[in-house]
C-alpha cells in the first residue's frame, strides 16, 4: 500500500511501496502540485525504477517552472539497499557525513 499525505508548507510525507502498481496513481497526485515541495521519505519502504521515475517527472516538471524539489530522509536503509543492492554491503553511510 502506498501512501501520499499532502501537508502545509510544501511538505509532501510518501509513506509505503511506490511500485510499479502504484506509480500510475502516485504521478497523477503529484501532478497537482503547482509549487517548490518537500518530499519526505521516512516511512517510504520500498521504491521500484517506476516510483523513481514518478520522482524525475515531478522534479522535471516543476524546475521548468522555476520551482524546486527536496527530497529529505531519503537515506532509508530498506530504499537504499534496493536502489544500490550490494554495492553498499559493507559501506558505511551517513545522514550527514563529516569532512575528512
Amino acid at each position: 500500500m502506498f501512501e501520499i499525505r499532502i501537508g502545509e508548507g510544501g511538505m509532501v510525507k510518501l509513506a509505503g511501496r511506490l511500485d510499479a502498481a502504484e506509480a500510475d496513481r502516485a504521478s497523477e497526485e503529484l501532478r497537482e502540485i503547482r509549487d517548490s515541495v518537500t518530499l519526505d521519505c521516512a516511512d517510504l519502504d520500498y521504491i521500484s525504477s517506476a516510483g523513481i521515475g514518478v520522482l524525475i517527472e515531478i522534479f522535471k516538471r516543476l524546475q521548468g517552472s522555476g520551482h524546486s524539489v527536496t527530497l529529505v530522509n531519503l537515506l532509508n536503509e530498506n530504499i537504499m539497499q534496493h536502489v544500490f543492492g550490494d554495492i553498499i554491503i559493507g559501506a558505511n553511510m551517513y545522514d550527514n557525513p563529516s569532512p575528512n
